[in-house]
């Protein structure tokens, strides 16, 4: 199945995590501390990384930082604190996906294999480079533009853009959108600081949007 770096301090969490994954087929590689999960992050080249927000000696955002520096590897991040200030900053950071403690580790399971198969897809998906009105994508290379202008996405910021581009000018409902992005994991707010993200990115004016409109009751709308 899949590499999965596990990144938590906490040992018998961990050991439970680790034969849950472990009992879905997948390898599992651990680490207690941020310094010693970029070492083998490094080394190991994982498909996966699960990741604490609280570690020690180096924190589980610096971890996810480093990483998203050079590879667009899933990052799911463990975490208690479930305020939305704390969940931008992880998305702004390039998190794929988070579960609050305490969970149920079938849930945690279930959403890194959604993970999984979204990089898979994304992975397999044939190489295009769509221009569309201000818009160039090269998926291949993971590169996007507006109006001539580079954007630093990320991977999440990326696939949400490539969906809307796919339907531009049509309205895409909020639940084919978390479809999408997470497989239907999602809570309610991850659709919309992924959005609120990518019109900083986008948009000239994000208090008033130019290309990516909200759509009430239905979900939003690209007008590139």
């Amino acid at each position: 199945m899949a590499k999965i770096l596990l990144v938590e301090d906490d040992r018998p969490l961990a050991r439970l995590v680790e034969a849950y994954l472990v009992r879905a087929g997948h390898t599992v590689i651990s680490a207690l501390a941020g310094d010693e999960a970029l070492a083998l992050w490094k080394s190991e080249q994982p498909d996966l990384v699960v990741l604490d927000r609280m570690l020690p000696r180096v924190s589980g955002e610096e971890v996810c930082r480093r990483i998203r520096e050079a590879s667009e590897v899933p990052i799911l991040m463990l975490t208690a604190k479930e305020s939305e200030e704390d969940r931008v900053e992880g998305f702004r950071l390039g998190v794929d996906d988070y579960v609050v403690k305490p969970f149920l580790p079938r849930e945690l399971v279930a959403r890194v294999e959604a993970l999984l198969r979204r990089a898979r897809r994304d992975w397999l998906a044939p190489p295009r480079s769509p221009e569309i009105g201000a818009f160039r994508l090269d998926p291949a290379a993971r590169r996007a533009w507006v109006d001539g202008r580079e954007l630093e996405l990320t991977p999440t910021e990326f696939r949400l853009l490539q969906v809307l581009l796919e339907h531009a000018g049509e309205a895409v409902g909020r639940r084919s959108l978390e479809q999408a992005l997470f497989s239907g994991w999602a809570d309610a707010s991850a659709l919309y600081v992924h959005v609120r993200h990518l019109r900083q990115k986008i948009e000239p004016d994000p208090a008033h949007p130019r290309y990516l409109k909200t759509v009430h009751g239905t979900g939003y709308r690209l007008d590139p």
